[in-house]
């Protein structure tokens, strides 16, 4: 029998003493996991180890396809005890699974692996007590946490904020507190969840979940603080950060929210601008704000903004939805889309701003002859009135195609 048995970094040495009494007297092998499937400890196995748990162990966590499956089998929503099924072509044995509440709160899932899915009454009552035990002290350390996870909930908000003494008192007592470094560049990234109903904790735990693995990288160190459907990331770094890390670190979040959350669920990241150290991070989140909000109302953003690669977006988000009316796409830029042809001069047109008026590389890029281009956008002169060779009239024509591409694509709401 092998004496493999993991803790997760926190776990504290009560937990894993409950995890091993049951499994002990079980002979079965026991798994405790949070509800986002991460596992918190495990016990040494019996022979009944399977692909999964091996990954498991060797990882700290399951596969995202794992996580996937036991989320999607609703285990985070069960009232009681039972078996999730086991799936052959996942690796994955049958296991009994007891999720673990307190005060309404799921504070993680105690699972049993059970091969023959045949455990008996007296072994049953065995796992109901060891849950009720590890819920109990699982709760425990968590109100224990609880008050000096506010602090540092209210400290990063202060940091944020639009009060500058209240922003330079929270800078300095996260420097006192070692929350975090007196780095020479600051970030901050916004993740904002929507949905078709009101954010409830699965949506917290997995913000959570996503972004605490951020807190302290080989590159930064980080503090957080979520609200409902909200979170804000703030990082500093001591080398900065390039295009090429803040993109992929945006996709990590994508990812991991993908996972824990199902498809009713649609999760923006925006990444504000770099700026020179933790006092001007306040910069950074209004920046952020305004690039999430670009990755709702923009799809070929995919869902993550950054402030950076706004352009003139950057300008234009902030102004409020409000305002955002079809009353600012200018009217000479309105007859060109209300004309017959529309699709091919607008393709034209944007293509020929884009290229900043150069006729041979917009000729190229829509591999069209010249002669069929200068008759098009003599054809999108005579419709909107305006002369292509003035610089003001085209930034008129370019601003006006920003905003009716923010028209096009309604913002999503969040959930509250």
């Amino acid at each position: 029998m092998t004496k493999w048995i993991q803790r997760a970094p926190g776990a504290s040495q009560a937990l894993q003493s409950l995890v091993d009494d049951l499994a002990e007297e079980l002979g079965r092998s026991v798994v405790l996991d949070d509800p986002l499937i991460r596992l918190i400890c495990s016990s040494r196995h019996f022979g009944d180890e399977d692909p999964v748990r091996i990954r498991g162990l060797l990882q700290g966590m399951a596969d995202a396809e794992i996580i996937r499956y036991v989320l999607s089998q609703g285990v985070a929503q069960w009232v009681r005890a039972d078996y999730l099924q086991g799936r052959d072509d996942l690796g994955l044995l049958p296991r009994y699974c007891v999720p673990l509440r307190e005060k309404g709160h799921l504070l993680g899932i105690l699972m049993v692996v059970a091969p023959d899915k045949a455990l008996t009454s007296a072994e049953t009552e065995a796992i109901a007590q060891a849950g009720h035990a590890v819920a109990a002290q699982m709760y425990a350390e968590r109100l224990a946490s609880d008050a000096d996870e506010a602090h540092r909930q209210f400290l990063v908000r202060q940091l944020v904020g639009p009060d500058g003494s209240a922003r330079e008192a929270a800078r300095q007592r996260c420097l006192e507190d070692g929350m975090l470094p007196d780095a020479p560049h600051a970030l901050v990234t916004s993740v904002v969840v929507a949905g078709r109903h009101v954010a409830t904790g699965e949506v917290e735990i997995a913000l959570r979940g996503s972004l605490e693995a951020l807190l302290r990288t080989r590159t930064a160190r980080g503090a957080l603080a979520i609200e409902q459907d909200r979170a804000v990331l703030v990082q500093a770094f001591e080398q900065e950060p390039t295009a090429e890390d803040r993109a992929a670190q945006s996709r990590r979040i994508a990812r991991s929210m993908a996972t824990f959350l199902d498809p009713s669920w649609t999760t923006v990241v925006g990444v504000g601008g770099r700026q020179d150290g933790l006092g001007d991070a306040w910069i950074s989140f209004d920046q952020a704000r305004v690039a999430a909000r670009a990755a709702r109302r923009l799809p070929q953003l995919m869902g993550v903004g950054d402030w950076d690669e706004l352009g003139e977006y950057a300008v234009l988000l902030q102004l409020p939805s409000s305002a955002l009316g079809e009353s600012l796409v200018p009217k000479a830029l309105r007859r060109l889309l209300d004309s017959h042809g529309t699709p091919r001069l607008e393709e034209t047109l944007r293509c020929f701003l884009e290229n900043a008026g150069s006729v041979p590389r917009t000729a190229e890029t829509l591999q069209i002859h010249r002669t069929s281009l200068y008759y098009r956008l003599r054809q999108i002169q005579e419709i909107t009135g305006l002369d292509l060779d003035n610089g003001a009239h085209r930034l008129v024509l370019h601003m006006g195609l920003r905003l009716w591409d923010l028209l096009e694509a309604p913002e999503l709401t969040a959930s509250r």
